[in-house]
């Protein structure tokens, strides 16, 4: 897995008030509590009519968030990549010479082994692409495989997670003992990983949330994840995409993904002469189209990219010079890079690549096009790669939407209504906007926490969850 580390971050966490109270949280919890607000910043390197507020967890960024909280009594802190694109959610709970951090079962008094013969084990466990089996302990034994050829397994077992100042006893969590990584010293930096897809047993499911929302700023700056609710007067309307759903399971479509129908790509103004049907699931499921945030870039399927690979090569003629080496594949699924000049301090104006979702578009215009390559120098020339690349090398069947062009953009997940909300705004003025009413606000629901250090790692895909692959890492 081709691993760049760029950037230390700082994020505004947001965690507001859910709508309802679900029986996971602590009696006390279910009572009305602050919404707490965390900063962040980048730098170098209804069941009850009584609303469930959120609580605090810290992240730092891995191509996906990773959240620091804590788990089991006493608490221990680990820390967690925030994954939507898988379901079940883990730790490494045995301790070797590469992990730096590991949870200890065996030091927590709320840590409950889950047998294999439980409805915990055999009803809930239906959405995670390989079954779980029984080990010879007569415990529920789940096993994560990966596109790399990497693995996790491990049992399944209740804990208690602890966001801030609320517990959540009972969680439902891998507690993983063995595995094999293919980027060994990255994957050592974390104690785990937190799935927040569709799934019965994703971390958004178990805690109840309706709808979470985050906002990625491109400056060096602020940015938001906000779990629960977000209507603020200064946001604006958001478009929304209506999520895709099958009711028959199909061999190569993951119904817990958040998937969402694709239908055009521009090049400025120019709409690519495809077909509707290059943008539509087969027969067997492949070519869905998933928002992931633990994706870096965008990925196209081989038809869609070739068409906007030629289309974009034909409109910067003249403004940028194609790197001409056929031997260099950028992370290896993307072959389209540029020299460009070592004393140049900016790009030039670019066209702007805009993806047409049925009833919302996402426009990718500026830097986020072009991603520098750190450390490789041609000549006199920096070399930077398109940032959209073919799904069809990376062995993946489906279009993947990633992170990075999702900067500036308002992403709200409400799963109560099965749709996506997007709108362009500053999210660093967002982060200020939210922090300045941390500091005036009288409203006992809202209150401040402190600054949490976060580390952005870019990775190519960290998870998502497909038929016969708990997470697809390359």
């Amino acid at each position: 897995m081709a691993t760049v580390l760029t950037a230390h971050l700082f994020l505004f966490f947001f965690f507001l008030q859910s709508l309802q109270t679900k029986s996971c949280f602590s009696a006390s919890s279910r009572q009305s509590r602050a919404t707490v607000v965390l900063p962040l910043k980048t730098q170098i390197i209804p069941s009850s009519s009584v609303p469930k507020p959120p609580d605090r967890i810290s992240f730092h960024h891995n191509v996906t968030l990773t959240a620091f909280l804590t788990v089991g009594t006493p608490p221990q802190n680990v820390s967690m990549v925030l994954d939507t694109g898988s379901e079940l959610s883990w730790l490494h709970c045995k301790k070797a010479p590469n992990l730096t951090s590991t949870f200890d079962p065996l030091r927590s008094s709320s840590y409950s082994a889950i047998p294999c013969s439980s409805t915990t084990c055999t009803n809930r466990t239906r959405d995670l692409p390989i079954p779980a089996s029984c080990d010879s302990r007569k415990l529920c034994h789940v096993t994560l495989a990966y596109a790399d050829f990497s693995s996790s397994e491990g049992n399944l077992a209740f804990d208690t997670f602890r966001l801030g100042s609320s517990a959540a006893p009972g969680t439902i969590f891998g507690c993983m003992d063995s595995g094999s990584s293919s980027t060994t010293e990255e994957d050592s930096k974390t104690t785990g990983l937190m799935g927040l897809n569709r799934g019965a047993l994703s971390f958004v499911s178990q805690m109840g949330f309706q709808k979470f929302s985050y906002c990625i700023s491109d400056q060096n700056s602020s940015g938001i994840l906000l779990l629960g609710e977000g209507n603020f007067s200064w946001l604006g309307s958001l478009n929304y995409t209506p999520l895709v759903q099958i009711s028959i399971p199909l061999p190569y479509f993951d119904r817990a993904a958040y998937t969402v129908q694709l239908e055009g790509i521009k090049v400025s103004e120019k709409l690519l002469p495809l077909p509707k049907s290059v943008f539509v699931p087969d027969h067997t499921g492949a070519g869905q189209t998933m928002l992931d945030s633990g994706t870096q870039f965008t990925f196209l399927l081989g038809p869609a990219y070739s068409a906007l690979r030629k289309e974009f090569l034909l409109q910067t003629r003249g403004l940028l010079t194609v790197l001409e080496d056929s031997n260099f594949v950028f992370q290896g699924t993307m072959d389209l890079c540029f020299r460009v000049p070592l004393n140049r301090t900016s790009l030039p104006t670019l066209p702007t690549v805009s993806l047409m979702f049925r009833g919302a578009e996402m426009r990718v215009s500026g830097e986020r096009l072009l991603y520098l390559v750190t450390g490789e120098v041609r000549g006199g020339d920096q070399v930077y790669c398109f940032t959209f690349g073919n799904s069809d090398l990376m062995g993946v069947e489906a279009y993947i939407i990633g992170h990075h062009h999702q900067h500036n953009l308002w992403m709200e997940f409400d799963l109560e209504n099965s749709r996506v909300g997007l709108v362009p705004v500053s999210c660093a003025l967002a982060g200020q906007r939210l922090n300045n009413r941390c500091a005036t606000s009288v409203d006992p629901s809202f209150a401040c926490s402190h600054l949490i250090p976060l580390l952005w790692v870019q990775r190519i895909l960290w998870g998502l969850s497909f038929p016969g692959l708990s997470d697809i890492r390359t």
